[in-house]
């Protein structure tokens, strides 16, 4: 019995989210309405696709689809979203066999690339999976070119004192002495995550980028108008009752995680983003989630001496790119464009 696909309707919200629920590998990311946030700030038309065997569903494929010129883009995620990764999940992927997972993967995969060659007509896709999908091999036997990344992830079955002993013994050091020095951090709101956003504008702009000053301003106030509280922590870190420091951390499920934030601060002697990381991951573990994700793609190095430090486990992900033999330079078309 071949897989049958269907996009998903406004009727569908419910089993959408029950079916990314219920996979090992579904995120916060695939989840309705986050998807179609997505949608609206992106302006990449949202096809979100359920796979079927017979009346049973399977899986759930969100992707996004962009024309720009003569090139026809799919992605899953669409760039600028501040999305590391999407792409498919399956339900109760753990409980099947590892042949039947192949076969899954493979057939849902193949299915998808025909949706993709005959509805679409796209030229370029890129698909990046969720960290707990594992096997990127049905992207490579089904026409992707695949490109491992890593993410890092910590174990918070640990416990709080488990965790402090295993931190790197600099960073405790600079965690102690920012407390002594008078940094505290708290949960904040929606100024609070204002204050992280217009740090990440600055960040853009002395990377060389034009963003405009409301960059990403409409679509993370609608995030957190969905997400907050329950699925959306700010943390901000203060000195002298300045903002100095903060993070966004998104919970799901089992799953915690650096999101956005971690500013720069010209601060010296203190270190109030240790500190605001550290109670994130205290309050995560307090909380009774299982893991605590520093999201990251490797694509600068230099944050790797601000998240390595606090021992985490490298948690591999995938970056699968199909496109036509004659568009091998819509890698550089992509990253002008967006």
């Amino acid at each position: 019995m071949t897989i049958e696909l269907r996009i998903a309707k406004k009727d569908d919200i419910e089993e959408w989210n029950r079916l990314v629920e219920r996979s090992p590998h579904g995120t916060i990311f695939h989840t309705w309405n986050w998807l179609k946030v997505v949608e609206e700030y992106t302006n990449c038309k949202l096809y979100p696709i359920i796979g079927y065997k017979g009346t049973t569903p399977v899986g759930v494929y969100p992707l996004f689809y962009s024309k720009k010129g003569f090139v026809r883009l799919v992605f899953s995620p669409p760039p600028k979203a501040l999305l590391l990764y999407l792409g498919p999940v399956f339900t109760d992927y753990n409980k099947l066999k590892q042949s039947r997972r192949e076969s899954l993967f493979t057939e849902f995969q193949t299915e998808v690339n025909k949706f993709i060659a005959s509805e679409l007509g796209a030229n370029y896709i890129r698909v990046r999976t969720s960290p707990g999908l594992l096997d990127s091999r049905p992207l490579k036997w089904t026409g992707y070119e695949v490109q491992p990344l890593y993410t890092y992830v910590i174990d918070l079955t640990k416990g709080v004192e488990g965790l402090w002993k295993e931190l790197n013994r600099k960073l405790r050091v600079s965690i102690e002495r920012s407390r002594r020095e008078g940094v505290t951090v708290e949960i904040g709101g929606k100024e609070d995550l204002e204050y992280l956003r217009r740090a990440l504008y600055s960040r853009f702009k002395e990377q060389g980028l034009k963003p405009q000053k409301d960059y990403y301003r409409n679509y993370l106030y609608n995030l957190y108008k969905l997400y907050h509280p329950e699925n959306m922590k700010v943390f901000i870190a203060r000195y002298n009752e300045e903002r100095v420091g903060g993070l966004v951390v998104l919970c799901y499920k089992d799953w915690s995680a650096l999101w956005i934030g971690i500013p720069k601060t010209d601060l010296t002697g203190i270190y109030p983003n240790d500190l605001a990381q550290w109670e994130a991951i205290k309050w995560a573990c307090e909380q009774g989630y299982k893991y605590y994700e520093e999201m990251d793609a490797g694509d600068d190095p230099r944050l790797r001496h601000f998240k390595a430090k606090f021992n985490p486990e490298l948690v591999p992900w995938y970056s699968a790119v199909k496109c036509s033999p004659w568009l091998r330079i819509a890698e550089k078309i992509v990253k002008t464009v967006f």
